[in-house]
């Protein structure tokens, strides 16, 4: 230890009481059981949803009240209590008009809610408890949590409070208080692994949630990188999302949430496709945003078709720039024959289901039509005014980033590139190779460059062209499917061109020695260790596992997605990292925000036990307690200096 560093240190704990008072304190918090982590991954827009399920910590709060209540009470008080915590204003409503004795509900609601917020906060140290507290009521929640009504003395004191509260008419803000502190004690950290954004319609209120979230972590999905390079002004990537947005009716995020302006592209689209039903393009209506007539589909339709020609088009202007990319096969409109109606790939003709594409010329296919350019020049800028958009995309920034290491778990959204023979593939990167986690590394200070504020970097272009490649590139971490394959899926009925073949990296993660490897690549420590991925759906309805490898990689994206529920059979798995291990919990289609309010429909979760350690895992196990350790050594280091000039 340098005597430099110790006097620094000296100066924070300027005597030996001070540093043996702080040595106390830390080694008594690296003996508290860990906080709980909770993980969530490929939301897409999914907000009640995923509301829901941040409300009730993916069952934790019902396992805390069953915990504090046992057989105590009926497992419909039980249940009532559970629903007043996810949902304190709303159903504070629904019980002030159904309850006879208002002030008798308020007494013993209150007592039961000081119950169960003690039971969350117990493996909290009470410092870190109190900086939690609303203001309004921090000195009345730490009486409350610290005296029990149990204790004889203290009996009239407690109801004398309670009795306060009730009467002073501050019940219902006092019951808010004590429900937002229990859903946010219940979690200590939140990881979401990708893939917020697109088919749902509240991606930006999920973004707005996230922001007041108290500790919370993103590991970028390709959805979510096609949306920063939007924001960042990749043409490619606006006309992406747009795409997105309208083949599943949902517009929501685009125009209320950002306030892009989309009628420059309707009128457009009516213009130049008036005669054209447009019917590869009608959207996925069934999980829309809102009830549209015939008239507006037709409209959308129109609108979606003119924005994937447009698409396409600029797709082919990134490719011709990044000859290294290897991405050329993707072009497809120079090999359609608008005449015949058919299609030429790898040597083999089909037959389109579309084949009318008014802006597209056997000259130069790939050129913009001056209407074109005039929608994109119109939309890059609304892109670029939206200063919500601008406040996610740093949002995403702070908080995100291409990997995470954490309490012996590795976090990263879809894959690490790798080789069939299990190695990690190299990468050509602004003319060098890399792979494994120097590549990771690499992608995510490229996403940095290309969507800080600051143009001044010489890498600045390819940076920003690359938003795109991570979006749909055959190499991209993200993605690592040969190709993304939606102008077959729009035009071709034959399914043989439409396959999205994956990289060999979701084969091998069965494989516990590769996964080993994979781990060890990134530095990842500890007896029980993992890989947690989402991106790929899992087919339970097929008999697929979210479980890989012995254990070892944790599959979470079974479907939050609606879209997916028919492919899945389910409605997404989360996870739940607690003191005593990990749970897998496996979740059923959330009806309503409405029914869960109304009736009290809560979220049907089939919890799966992956680990459970009979020795109680403590903060010194965590990444934070090996920080505190480092904390404590230093400061004894510091005592020992004390002791010598003493001496």
């Amino acid at each position: 230890m340098e005597k430099r560093y110790l006097e620094l240190l000296g100066k924070t704990f300027p005597t030996i009481e001070a540093a043996s008072t702080e040595i106390i304190n830390l080694e008594a918090i690296l003996s508290l059981p860990k906080g709980t982590e909770h993980f969530l991954s490929d939301i897409h827009g999914e907000h009640e949803a995923f509301d829901h399920v941040i409300r009730n910590a993916s069952g934790a709060v019902v396992r805390k009240v069953n915990e504090e209540f046992g057989r105590e009470l009926r497992e419909k008080e039980k249940h009532d209590l559970c629903t007043l915590i996810y949902y304190p204003k709303e159903r504070l409503e629904i019980v002030k008009s159904e309850e006879d004795n208002l002030d008798e509900w308020y007494n013993i609601t209150l007592i039961r809610l000081v119950r169960v917020c003690r039971a969350v906060s117990s493996k909290y140290t009470r410092s870190k408890v109190r900086k939690t507290l609303p203001e309004a009521f921090s000195y009345i929640i730490q009486e409350l949590m610290h005296e029990s009504e149990d204790d004889e003395n203290k009996t009239a004191y407690v109801h004398a409070i309670l009795r306060s509260i009730i009467d002073n008419g501050r019940s219902d803000a006092f019951i808010i208080a004590m429900c937002t502190l229990i859903q946010r004690l219940v979690i200590d950290r939140l990881h979401l692994v990708g893939d917020v954004y697109d088919r749902g319609p509240g991606a930006h209120l999920i973004l707005d949630q996230i922001s007041q979230y108290h500790d919370v972590d993103i590991q970028w999905g390709n959805h979510d990188l096609v949306w920063m390079g939007a924001a960042a002004g990749n043409e490619a990537c606006i006309a992406s999302v747009i795409r997105l947005s309208l083949r599943y009716a949902n517009l929501i995020t685009l125009e209320d949430g950002y306030g892009i302006n989309m009628l420059p592209l309707a009128t457009f689209a009516m213009e130049t496709y008036e005669n054209d039903p447009c019917t590869p393009y009608i959207p996925k209506l069934k999980f829309a945003d809102v009830n549209y007539d015939e008239r507006n589909v037709r409209l959308l339709s129109q609108m979606h078709k003119a924005i994937s020609v447009i698409q396409w088009k600029l797709e082919h202007a990134i490719t011709q720039r990044n000859p290294s990319w290897n991405m050329e096969f993707r072009d497809r409109l120079h090999l359609v024959d608008q005449e015949r109606g058919v299609v030429t790939i790898d040597g083999v003709e089909y037959v389109m289901k579309d084949a009318i594409f008014p802006t597209v010329t056997k000259e130069n296919p790939y050129e913009l039509t001056p209407g074109e350019r005039d929608v994109m020049d119109k939309l890059c800028r609304s892109f670029a005014d939206s200063h919500k958009l601008a406040r996610h995309l740093r949002l995403l920034l702070d908080k995100g980033s291409m990997y995470l290491v954490c309490n012996g778990n590795l976090l990263f959204h879809a894959s690490v590139p790798m080789n069939e023979d299990g190695t990690f593939r190299e990468v050509e990167l602004l003319g060098k190779k890399v792979s494994g986690k120097a590549y990771l590394d690499e992608v995510d200070r490229l996403i940095r460059i290309a969507c800080l504020p600051c143009r001044d970097w010489e890498e600045y272009p390819i940076a920003l062209d690359y938003m795109w490649y991570w979006w749909c590139g055959p190499d991209s971490p993200s993605f690592d499917k040969h190709q993304m394959a939606n102008f077959e899926r729009y035009l071709l009925s034959d399914k043989t061109p439409q396959k999205e073949n994956q990289g060999p990296y979701y084969k091998l993660r069965n494989d516990s020695a590769v996964c080993d490897r994979i781990l060890d690549e990134f530095g990842v420590i500890g007896e029980h260790r993992h890989i947690i991925n989402g991106h790929v759906p899992v087919k339970t309805i097929k008999g697929e596992s979210p479980v890989r490898a012995d254990g070892k990689v944790l599959v979470i994206d079974g479907g939050f997605s609606r879209p997916y529920h028919d492919e899945t059979g389910i409605a997404g798995y989360t996870l739940v990292f607690n003191s005593h291990g990990m749970q897998l919990v496996q979740h059923e289609p959330f009806e309503s925000r409405r029914k869960a309010i109304e009736q009290g429909v809560d979220i049907k979760g089939t919890r799966f036990l992956v680990e459970f350690d009979t020795k109680r895992m403590m903060v010194r196990d965590t990444d934070r307690g090996r920080q505190i350790q480092r904390q404590v050594d230093d400061l004894k280091s510091l005592l020992e200096m004390y002791k010598l000039k003493i001496h």
